[in-house]
């Protein structure tokens, strides 16, 4: 084990990671850009965001797959500049199982010991309480290529925990799986580091994911930290529009800033509050509301809202999805409980209304501007 990090009340803790004004290029490509982030001891931090933001790459720095250009990397306090994977405090889970076939599932979770040259009995010790970890101890004697998905996940999870590393590396280890058992795994998962108190930094382009299993995320674009924050900070309070864009389902209504805390549409003046900046009157700015903000009502209500038809209505179990075009080709996405839902079918005439207080305002940067909100429709249906 290397240094330990000094905690505030004077004692030590492992598993801190600092990075220090990392930057990372390939050719005349920037992967990470002047990056710093702090993770604590003990936390569950994702890193979330679309190929190519430099998610993985800071992932594999830190594991010492990849050396940075310039800048520090310190785990528990010790600088790992320089050193191999092998000499750092870190195991790293791929979203490839990369289990031996040949091996049973306690010769696999065992061979990272072996390579240490660890006493067999304290192996045996070990893998056996790897293996109850993740509830696989009856499985032992099997080869991996009997067991399902999730099961070979959880033995390459186990592999990595037994050399009881202070950091946990994950690059996209759900991708792979079904949509239940990758949500089965994210509760497992969450479970699983909460026990360990083992610090997890996660990477991943799912931002349910994010949002479901991290104390922090931090959303990355073009090398950078756009935000950082917990999940409730980073969906309710985003800092931009490409935050806005990325995390959840979001509507955009495109137009220019007014002089007050309002956005002017061609669909009319909306009033909400800034998130991140504030950009000038007159400059093109958007108007965001999340799908669940807005009440279907029967057409030219009264209310803060546009007019519109339905052009689709889908059943999402307890949610009902209605999407609503209000002209132009522009399209709001609109979510609401089943069992209180409106009834209503194609082409019925809707008003969709909402609050001001659930409103942002953003400057236009980072979204696109061909669609109203993120989710795009065929050009058949729009017309």
């Amino acid at each position: 084990m290397g240094a330990q990090a000094t905690s505030s009340d004077g004692g030590t803790r492992t598993g801190g990671v600092e990075i220090a004004g990392v930057t990372k290029t390939y050719g005349d490509a920037t992967a990470v850009d002047d990056l710093s982030l702090s993770v604590q001891p003990g936390e569950f931090l994702s890193l979330l965001g679309p190929s190519g933001c430099g998610k993985t790459t800071t992932l594999r720095m830190i594991a010492g797959f990849e050396h940075p250009d310039d800048g520090d990397i310190r785990i528990s306090g010790r600088s790992v500049l320089g050193l191999p994977p092998h000499r750092r405090e870190v195991n790293t889970v791929f979203q490839a199982y990369a289990l031996f076939p040949h091996m049973t599932v306690a010769e696999n979770v065992a061979y990272g010991l072996q390579q240490r040259r660890v006493p067999k009995a304290e192996q045996r010790q070990r893998v056996a309480e790897a293996l109850d970890m993740v509830q696989l101890r009856r499985f032992a004697d099997r080869k991996p290529t009997q067991l399902s998905g999730g099961q070979q996940q959880r033995i390459a999870l186990s592999r990595a925990l037994i050399n009881r590393p202070s950091v946990l590396l994950l690059d996209e280890p759900l991708a792979a799986l079904d949509r239940q058992l990758r949500e089965e795994m994210q509760v497992e998962l969450k479970l699983l580091q909460a026990r360990l108190g083992t610090t997890f930094v996660f990477v991943t382009h799912d931002q349910g994911e994010a949002l479901s299993m991290s104390d922090r995320i931090a959303v990355m674009r073009n090398g950078r930290i756009e935000q950082l924050g917990d999940s409730s900070s980073i969906y309710a309070e985003p800092a931009s529009a490409y935050v806005a864009s990325f995390i959840g389902q979001q509507n955009f209504l495109h137009g220019t800033a007014g002089e007050a805390d309002d956005v002017q549409t061609a669909r009319g003046r909306f009033e909400g509050r800034w998130g991140g900046e504030r950009v000038a009157a007159g400059e093109a700015a958007l108007a965001a509301i999340r799908p669940e903000f807005i009440r279907l009502e029967p057409a030219n209500s009264v209310g803060t809202g546009v007019d519109g038809r339905v052009l689709g209505v889908s059943h999402l179990g307890e949610t009902l999805q209605v999407v609503v075009g209000i002209g132009d080709g522009e399209t709001l996405l609109v979510r609401t409980p089943a069992p209180t839902a409106p009834r209503v079918q194609e082409d019925d005439p809707v008003r969709c209304t909402w609050s001001p207080e659930h409103v942002r305002l953003f400057g236009a940067e980072g979204v696109p501007t061909t669609a109203t909100h993120v989710i795009a429709l065929p050009e058949t249906v729009r017309a």
